[in-house]
């Protein structure tokens, strides 16, 4: 695999006649699920998005202690994902907070149970700056996940069995609900659903039939960043 480049997502039309609307999908994506993969179709069939940017937190809030699996494997994974998908990025954030890692996107496309982060006065301080952060906020795409409700005017339209899939149950055993690009890794490594098998995988320095090490230096198609956004986002929509 080729190294991710450390540069920004290209801004402006990526697509003949598209309009270059940009939507961004923060999460961990540990592992990556078909239900991710619903709700961005659903969010780009509802805010007619040329691309959304799954961005991934270097250290994701409320989930500063996950190390496993190592963050270059997962995005590798997601990498891989959006390989086929032309319309699908990738992003790496230092930001953790969901109104700093929105600026400069088009569209926030956030499940039910982060829209209630989202306005939830502990992670800014007081209800003061979190008024003031949520003002900056782009149009919002939010994905139903009972038993959180949302405004239907920003709920996305989503088969309900989406609501219930989760990368919990993933990594539990419910590998079904893995993308297969996941399965796949996760057969090879016991990334998700083995981490003792994993460990030893790590350790011997393992490869895969992707044609890396097991350090994976990078993944292909890559668009990551240190805390960046698309060039020329704000505004656009």
């Amino acid at each position: 695999m080729t190294g991710r480049r450390d540069d920004r997502p290209p801004a402006g039309p990526l697509s003949p006649g598209g309009s270059g609307v940009i939507g961004a999908y923060p999460g961990s994506f540990n592992p990556p699920t078909h239900a991710h993969l619903a709700i961005v179709e659903a969010a780009r069939a509802a805010h007619g998005l040329d691309r959304v940017d799954l961005v991934v937190s270097r250290r994701a809030l409320d989930k500063e202690d996950v190390v496993r699996p190592l963050l270059a494997h997962r995005l590798a994974v997601l990498e891989e994902v959006a390989s086929t998908r032309p319309w699908l990025g990738v992003a790496v954030t230092d930001h953790q907070l969901l109104v700093d890692i929105a600026a400069g996107y088009d569209v926030l496309v956030v499940g039910g149970d982060k829209w209630h982060q989202l306005r939830d006065a502990h992670y800014y301080g007081s209800e003061e700056a979190r008024d003031e952060a949520l003002a900056r906020l782009p149009r919002l795409a939010v994905a139903p996940r009972p038993p959180w409700d949302t405004p239907p005017e920003i709920t996305l339209d989503l088969d309900p069995a989406h609501g219930a899939a989760s990368s919990t149950a993933a990594r539990e055993g419910a590998v079904e609900l893995m993308l297969p690009e996941a399965a796949r890794f996760d057969r090879e490594t016991g990334a998700w659903t083995d981490p003792e098998r994993y460990e030893h995988w790590l350790a011997s320095g393992g490869t895969t039939s992707w044609g890396g090490e097991a350090g994976l230096d990078g993944a292909s198609h890559g668009r990551a960043d240190s805390g960046a956004v698309p060039d020329g986002g704000h505004g656009r929509g």
